[in-house]
């Protein structure tokens, strides 16, 4: 029997037990296909070729591994999951990897090392030595949070050629541009982007357009909306929203965290999931960059457990599969096509501490 694999899971339960599952897909319902046992995986996130990935661990100090992908596994006929390098982050708990658009590196943000790393990407998909090493300085008001820097997520912009890191710590995004050559990058200019005193800026996506991205901020809840200039690089805010619902009051809003945000395919809505809330919140996309409001809230809908660290909508726009972590498990849901709203399918995957899910569609 044949089985496609669909997307590879994060699966993260404390100390350096982990694993990475290999999920099949029938629409919105998943299943596991396979798993391979690795010590405490944070973040996964999938090559260009779709036949490798890239996974940042927890153990040792952090590291970073590759693995490559048997996309079709035969039952008996060997793991769907091959490592293939393994490297040293060079600073404490890597929370995230990227890969540029043109499968050339890998990228981690090291969360408690206050410090971004560059891999290059060799032809066989497996990694070379780390080629760089960032350190970030500064700290934020919130002095439980933010005594010092804290990248929390590393992502490129969509042409490859300037690359992004929020940090949750000194509440900015720090701009580079990448020197394929020298296998580094650059601080860009501007170096940083101020957002909001107390922000905690975490994850950043961009709009298909290229000319807009949309940040989540993980310690006031709320969704920074900032134009793109595709020729410099330069990030600029221009509205900052709430996630969560306009009565919630300010002290209930300290006890929900966001943590993802996704824009959809077509560039109608973005999504952000708010963990203690437990709620993915859907916003609607103003098609036109110049206009008052980018983004306006259409509402939320329950993600069915507890703490969504973690969600991804297929590459159809069809579906968007929340990973409730404290609840164990991962919950379906359908994308209204005129509205962006979310209706759960009834397909639930239980997965112990699912932490991060991306596909390879």
């Amino acid at each position: 029997m044949h089985q496609s694999i669909a997307a590879i899971c994060c699966s993260y339960s404390g100390g350096t037990n982990g694993q990475l599952r290999c999920l099949g897909r029938a629409a919105g319902d998943l299943s596991t296909i396979a798993g391979l046992e690795t010590p405490a995986p944070l973040f996964v996130a999938i090559g260009p070729d779709r036949e490798h990935c890239y996974a940042v661990h927890h153990d040792a100090g952090g590291e970073i591994r590759s693995f490559a992908i048997d996309a079709t596994v035969s039952d008996g006929a060997g793991p769907a999951l091959v490592e293939t390098s393994e490297y040293p982050t060079g600073g404490a708990e890597p929370c995230y990897v990227s890969v540029d658009p043109a499968g050339e590196f890998a990228f981690t943000a090291n969360y408690a090392g206050g410090s971004l790393a560059v891999f290059p990407i060799r032809a066989d998909g497996s990694l070379g030595e780390r080629a760089q090493l960032i350190e970030h300085d500064g700290s934020g008001p919130n002095q439980d949070r933010q005594a010092s820097a804290h990248p929390h997520s590393i992502v490129p912009g969509p042409a490859g050629r300037f690359v992004y890191a929020a940090d949750l710590g000194t509440d900015e995004l720090w701009c580079y541009e990448l020197d394929r050559d020298a296998e580094r990058l650059d601080p860009a200019e501007p170096a940083t982007v101020a957002i909001h005193d107390g922000a905690g800026p975490r994850h950043l996506a961009f709009h298909s357009d290229g000319d807009r991205a949309f940040l989540a901020n993980e310690l006031d809840s709320t969704l920074t909306v900032l134009t793109v200039d595709t020729t410099s690089g330069e990030l600029e805010p221009v509205q900052t929203v709430g996630t969560l619902p306009a009565d919630r009051n300010a002290e209930a809003a300290t006890e929900s965290y966001p943590a993802d945000v996704h824009v959809h395919p077509s560039g109608e809505w973005v999504y952000v999931s708010n963990r203690g809330h437990d709620s993915i919140a859907i916003f609607a996309v103003d098609g036109d960059d110049a206009g008052a409001e980018p983004v306006k809230l259409v509402g939320h809908e329950p993600t069915g457990g507890h703490w969504p660290r973690d969600f991804a909508l297929d590459s159809a726009g069809e579906y968007l599969f929340a990973a409730n972590r404290r609840s164990d498990e991962i919950v379906s849901f359908r994308i209204d096509e005129t509205d962006g709203t979310l209706e759960a399918t009834g397909d639930v995957l239980g997965v112990q501490e699912p932490i991060c899910l991306a596909f390879l569609e």
